[in-house]
C-alpha cells in the first residue's frame, strides 16, 4: 500500500478546496498504477549452497527436479534416526530450490506435517534445518505451495520470541514471503496475532531482526486489504506507540551512515523494506498523526539516492515516495530540504524515469503549496530553467504535474511568472494547447503569465481554478 500525498493548508476558498480534492483523485490514480506495476519482491536467506553442492565461484546452481519416488524417499529419510534425518534434511533443502520438486513435495500426504514436527522439535540443529526447508518453500511463486504452508504460521509467530537472532530472522523472512503470495495466509495470520507479535519485535536490539521486521511489515502494508484488515487505525496506533517510527528511522540512519562508497551487492535489499515501511507509516491512509522532525533523515535519503542511483534505480522511487510523504503535510521537511541546499540534487533526478519525474515534481508541489516564502526560495534556487525542458517531454502525466507546479509558483510568487515569460516558457505552454488532457491547464497558465507584474495573486488564481480542478 502506498501513501497518498497529504496536503498542507493553501489559499482559502471553496474553489481551492475543490482543486485539492481533484489533485488527490489524480494522486490516487497514480498510486494505483504504482501498485499495479510493482513487482512484488521476496527475500531468500540462503547459505552458500552453490559451493556446498559443487558450484564454481559462488555461481548459483538450481538442482534438477526430482521424481515423485525420489521426493518420497527424501521424506522417508527425514523420518528416520537422527543422523540419517539430518543428512536427508540437508538434501531436501537443496532439492526444494527447484520449483517442480516443491510442488511434488507439498502434494505428498504428511509432508508439511513432518517438517512442522521437526521445526518444533527440541533439537536445535534439526529445528534450524527444517526452518530452512520451510523458508525454501516460502520463496515459491506458486500460491498452492504457500497455502500448503498454512499450518506452520502459528509456529513461526511463536518463535519470534525467545530464540536465536538467526532463527528469528529466518522466521521473519519466511513469514514475509508467505504473506506476499497468499491472501489466505494473510487472513490466517491476523487472528493469530501477527500485528502484536511484530510490534514486540520492534523492541529488539538486533539489526538483523529489525530488518526482517521491516520486510514483513512492508509486505503486509502493500497488500490490497491492508487499509481495512491488516493495519486499521487502531493497530497502527499500537505499532506507533511502541516506537515503530523512531526505530525504523534510526535503522535507516544507521544503514545510510554505514554505506561504503562502493556499496556491496545485496545492500539494497536491506534498505528497500525500511524505506517502504517508513513511507507507509507516514501515509494518510494509516491514520498516522506522528511528529518526526529530524533533518538527518533527509540527509540519509539523499545519501541512499546517491549510492544506488546507477545500479539500483528502483531505490530512487522508494526514496521519493518517502520524501513525498515527509513533505506533504508538515512544513519542517520542506524548509529543511531548502535550507540544506538539497534542491539541486532533487532536480537532478527529474530525467531518471517517468515515475521519478512525476514524484520529483510532486515533492516540489508539496513545497510550493506551503506558500509565498517557499515559492520564492524555489524561484531563487532556480527551478524554472530545469522545468522548461520538462514541459517539452512527450509524456502527458509528467507535463501535467509540471503544470501543477507552475500554477502553484505563479499563484504564490508572481515574479516567477514574469521570469518564466522572459525565459520563453510561454512558447512551451503554447505547444500543449492542442493536447486534449493538457490544453485547458496550459491555456489557464498562459492567462496567468499574461497578467502584469504586481497584479494580485488571487485574481489569476480564481480565473484558473476550474482548469486545475
Amino acid at each position: 500500500m502506498w501513501g497518498r500525498r497529504r496536503r498542507g493548508v493553501g489559499p482559502s476558498g471553496s474553489g481551492t478546496e475543490e482543486l485539492r480534492a481533484r489533485r488527490r483523485e489524480r494522486e490516487a490514480a497514480l498510486r494505483k498504477a504504482r501498485r499495479q506495476e510493482q513487482l512484488v519482491s521476496k527475500r531468500l536467506l540462503r547459505e552458500d549452497t552453490a559451493a556446498e553442492e559443487g558450484g564454481q565461484d559462488g555461481a548459483e546452481i538450481v538442482p534438477d527436479p526430482l521424481s515423485e519416488d525420489e521426493v518420497l524417499e527424501l521424506l522417508r529419510g527425514v523420518q528416520r534416526a537422527s543422523e540419517e534425518r539430518k543428512r536427508s534434511l540437508g538434501r531436501l533443502r537443496w532439492a526444494l530450490q527447484n520449483k517442480e520438486t516443491q510442488q511434488k513435495f507439498v502434494r505428498l500426504d504428511g509432508s508439511i506435517r513432518t517438517l512442522i514436527g521437526l521445526f518444533t522439535s527440541s533439537l536445535a540443529d534439526m529445528q534450524m534445518e527444517a526452518a530452512r526447508c520451510l523458508h525454501e518453500l516460502s520463496h515459491s511463486s506458486d500460491p498452492a505451495v504457500a497455502e500448503a504452508c498454512l499450518p506452520v504460521t502459528s509456529y513461526l509467530l511463536t518463535y519470534l520470541s525467545g530464540h536465536s537472532v538467526e532463527f528469528m530472522e529466518l522466521c521473519l523472512y519466511t513469514l514475509g514471503n508467505l504473506v506476499v503470495e497468499s491472501e489466505a495466509v494473510r487472513k490466517q495470520l491476523l487472528p493469530q496475532g501477527i500485528i502484536p507479535v511484530l510490534a514486540s519485535c520492534i523492541q529488539s536490539p538486533h539489526e538483523a531482526v529489525l530488518e526482517g521486521l521491516g520486510y514483513v511489515l512492508s509486505q503486509l502494508l502493500q497488500a490490497k486489504e491492508a487499509p481495512t484488515e491488516i493495519i486499521p487505525h487502531t493497530a497502527n496506533a499500537a505499532l506507533l506507540s511502541l516506537g515503530a517510527l523512531p526505530a525504523l528511522t534510526s535503522l535507516l540512519l544507521d544503514l545510510a551512515s554505514e554505506i561504503p562508497q562502493d556499496a556491496p551487492e545485496g545492500l539494497e535489499l536491506l534498505v528497500c523494506p525500511v524505506l517502504r515501511c517508513l513511507s507507509n507509516l507516514l501515509a494518510e491512509e494509516t491514520g498516522c498523526e506522528v511528529q518526526i522532525q529530524d533533518e538527518r533523515l533527509l540527509v540519509a535519503l539523499f545519501l541512499i539516492l546517491q549510492c544506488f542511483l546507477q545500479q539500483h534505480p528502483f531505490i530512487v522511487q522508494e526514496c521519493l515516495w518517502l520524501l513525498n510523504n515527509l513533505t506533504a503535510d508538515k512544513p519542517f521537511f520542506c524548509s529543511t530540504l531548502l535550507s540544506l541546499d538539497l534542491l539541486p540534487a532533487l532536480l537532478q533526478l527529474l530525467p531518471c524515469s517517468q515515475m521519478a519525474s512525476v514524484l520529483v515534481l510532486t515533492v516540489l508541489c508539496n513545497i510550493a503549496e506551503k506558500g509565498p516564502g517557499y515559492c520564492q526560495q524555489l524561484h531563487q534556487q532556480p527551478a524554472l530553467p530545469l522545468l522548461l525542458p520538462t514541459l517539452t517531454l512527450p509524456n502527458p502525466e509528467v507535463v501535467g504535474q509540471c503544470l501543477e507546479l507552475l500554477h502553484l509558483l505563479f499563484l504564490h510568487w508572481p515574479e516567477a511568472a514574469a521570469d518564466f515569460v522572459r525565459q520563453g516558457g510561454h512558447r512551451a505552454l503554447e505547444q500543449h494547447q492542442s493536447t486534449p488532457e493538457l490544453q485547458e491547464r496550459a491555456r489557464a497558465l498562459l492567462d496567468m503569465v499574461g497578467q502584469p507584474l504586481g497584479a494580485s495573486a488571487f485574481s489569476p488564481c480564481h480565473a484558473t481554478l476550474s482548469a486545475f480542478s
